[in-house]
């Protein structure tokens, strides 16, 4: 079985980073605190959940002048681990005002959809090293990276900037240059085709955040780029200008933090799902179809505690990721599947207790599922290997519920595994309606 340079990236950074950052960042508690509901000690973290609308000019030439997209955002903020909207990454080293971090980042690539987007792979996730620098006593900061995408083309972008805090609103205006080597040019600006050569980029802009009520902020910014004489001189490129606007709102607990300790105890959810070729309406109005071919999924999900409560609700809130495998059929062969997602718990109690949960994110699927192939074929699009990422539960207490002291914080249950395109609003999921499905049966430990 061939795996692609992206999947291992995401293998061997993106889950098991996040595993050793949840791990890391629970206590013991002391061995005298034996009516503690978790043998961990937790405090709240910064985190967030939010979605945004970005409008973006094209500076190639075609049809379309401008692209719009539907984004899904996360945060966090743990010891290690950050996660900020389309950006996230592991925290190497902290020194007094700087930090070297492992950063993976969302870049979108704008060109008209009908003309270059079968040529040109637009779903671009760069990696690389990031250095970030907080002046003492200023609101001045600096970041520079080096990073690469699949194909290790290379750029570079150095951004100056302050913070300017005017109680309910916050604006970062920044300043920056954008190095990028022959192969970069070429690939995203030659779009293989014309040799380009390598180029520095300006770029100017100004994020703001507004808060609106208790911890939620509409969110904004204003970019433009202009890009290097020898992307402009580009057979392909007609502007040299490419702007960007992003408008969203996002919900985060803001400092000052919570001191005392959350009751919300990780996880460790193994499960097993089979595949339907009914739409997401159609399961949860119990109207589902079996898949003829039984493909079959076998996922962990790992919970890292955040929250007790969402905006005044008794909501349980976890940052998790989770690796699924992608069995063999007679329609297709085994791959991997890989998730970070935000997810929420309300339990009640109705005769025994019961839990309903919800969970957004991102989804990576390594090779597309048959299920998911068959759907895009018989619409006659691509399909995505980035899709938005859904999960709906409901399981109980099986201590509970058989009064087995064992089984305590053992729950069983049914969610529904889904991947979308967000209804065909998002660029950075390929504009495609449809996805897939999967009816999962789980056992979800807590500890």
């Amino acid at each position: 079985m061939k795996i692609s340079t992206k999947t291992l990236i995401l293998l061997l950074i993106s889950f098991p980073l996040v595993f050793c950052t949840g791990a890391m960042a629970l206590e013991p508690t002391s061995s005298h605190l034996d009516t503690t509901p978790s043998i961990f000690e937790h405090k709240e973290e910064k985190w967030g959940i939010g979605f945004a609308a970005r409008m973006a000019s094209i500076p190639f030439k075609g049809d379309d002048s401008s692209k719009n997209d539907f984004i899904p955002l996360l945060y966090f903020e743990g010891e290690y681990l950050f996660l900020d909207g389309l950006e996230g990454g592991i925290k190497l080293l902290t020194r007094d005002n700087w930090q070297l971090r492992l950063l993976a980042r969302w870049r979108f690539f704008d060109v008209p959809d009908d003309t270059y987007d079968a040529q040109i792979d637009t779903d671009v996730l760069d990696w690389g090293l990031q250095i970030h620098y907080q002046a003492d006593q200023t609101p001045l900061f600096f970041k520079v990276d080096l990073m690469t995408d699949e194909r290790q083309r290379l750029s570079s972008n150095w951004l100056v900037g302050f913070e300017i805090n005017g109680g309910n609103i916050i604006m970062s205006p920044y300043m920056g240059l954008r190095f990028k080597d022959s192969r970069f040019n070429d690939y995203y600006y030659g779009l293989t085709m014309d040799d380009v050569g390598s180029g520095m980029d300006v770029i100017a802009g100004i994020e703001a955040k507004y808060h609106l009520f208790d911890n939620v902020f509409l969110l904004g910014s204003i970019e433009a780029t202009r890009l290097d004489s020898n992307a402009r001189n580009s057979f392909y490129v007609e502007d040299e200008f490419q702007e960007n606007i992003f408008l969203g709102i996002s919900y985060q607990n803001a400092p000052p933090l919570p001191s005392t300790t959350i009751k919300a105890k990780p996880y460790i959810r193994v499960a097993h799902g089979w595949a339907t070729p009914s739409d997401l309406s159609d399961i949860i109005s119990f109207n589902r179809e079996r898949d003829h071919d039984n493909n079959q999924l076998t996922s962990i999900f790992y919970g890292h505690p955040l929250a007790d409560d969402f905006l005044g609700v008794p909501l349980e809130s976890y940052l998790t990721p989770g690796i699924a495998w992608h069995w063999n059929s007679g329609v297709q062969q085994s791959s991997q599947e890989f998730v970070l997602a935000i997810k929420h718990y309300y339990t009640f109690d109705w005769p025994f207790t019961w839990r309903f949960g919800m969970g957004e994110g991102l989804s990576y699927a390594g090779e597309i599922s048959y299920i998911e192939q068959e759907e895009m074929d018989r619409k006659k699009i691509e399909a995505n290997k980035w899709l938005f990422y859904l999960d709906f539960s409901l399981d109980f207490d099986l201590g509970k519920t058989l009064h087995v002291q064992a089984l305590e914080d053992v729950w069983l249950g049914y969610s529904v595994h889904h991947r979308s395109g967000i209804f065909g609003n998002s660029s950075i999921f390929g504009n495609i309606k449809g996805g897939s499905n999967y009816n999962i049966v789980y056992l979800q430990y807590h500890f």
